[in-house]
């Protein structure tokens, strides 16, 4: 018989409050007091995101995101800085028991990873995965070998968070201004990034809702993962917890920038 998973979907926050209630899940699930969990949510404003280790003047416009209104925070997990677009990417977590995973790290991406892989073949589309060649270990799932979905990890205790982006269409000018990308100078041709990167939207030739794209996940990670997705709500603990982590960690110049 399937074993049953909480389904969160909190919509929009900004990106301070987001990697906060990824975090509060995942407290609440070393302890034991919630299930095995899967999120989808947005951001608003858009934002970039740091892998953990990095330091932000090395990977992001910094100045330029002050212009564009664009949110800057630093993940928990490890992985390259990401554009975050608030009309255009659905993320996703994962916040499971280490039983519910294989021990090996690329063992346990590929098997979470086939959620997305699944949810892509619904909609028509040939995915494979594949990982980052600067050798973080992270996973990137392609069409036509092109990226449409990143993902990064953290353990802790006996839980893992994994989270990660599909993007649907997503606005790569912006993404040209704002992250380096391993480049010294201040702006990658927009012809190269489209080389590399592509969404659900250009793929398909048509647009897709957030909506068909989130139960297309759902399906996906439930077919892959074999288990049922109830949805439910954060608890009261956990929405105390990331108020918590959100105003002394996340939205901190310290945690954010300081490396």
């Amino acid at each position: 018989m399937a074993e049953n998973w909480r389904l969160l979907r909190t919509g929009f926050n900004n990106a301070f409050a987001n990697m906060a209630i990824d975090e509060a899940v995942l407290i609440s699930r070393t302890q034991g007091s919630v299930q095995n969990t899967i999120r989808f949510y947005r951001w608003k404003p858009s934002a970039v995101s740091l892998g953990f280790s990095q330091q932000a003047e090395k990977e992001v416009e910094v100045d330029a995101c002050k212009k564009l209104g664009i949110d800057l925070v630093r993940r928990p997990t490890g992985g390259g800085a990401v554009y975050h677009d608030s009309g255009g990417e659905l993320t996703y977590s994962i916040i499971v028991d280490l039983s519910a995973v294989p021990s090996d790290l690329i063992l346990s991406y590929s098997h979470l990873c086939g959620g997305i892989i699944l949810a892509c073949e619904e909609l028509g589309l040939k995915a494979q995965l594949s990982f980052d060649e600067t050798g973080r270990q992270c996973p990137n799932i392609t069409i036509d070998g092109k990226k449409i979905s990143g993902g990064a990890q953290t353990r802790r205790g006996n839980a893992l968070l994994q989270h990660g982006t599909i993007l649907l269409d997503s606005n790569l000018e912006t993404m040209t201004k704002i992250l380096k990308m391993g480049r010294p100078n201040p702006c990658m041709p927009l012809e190269r990034l489209e080389s590399k990167v592509t969404t659900l939207r250009l793929v398909l030739g048509k647009p897709v809702s957030f909506e068909r794209t989130e139960d297309c996940m759902k399906m996906g990670f439930q077919q892959a993962l074999n288990m049922t997705l109830c949805e439910k709500a954060l608890t009261s603990t956990e929405l105390r917890l990331a108020s918590e982590l959100q105003l002394s960690k996340y939205q901190t110049t310290d945690w954010n920038l300081r490396r």
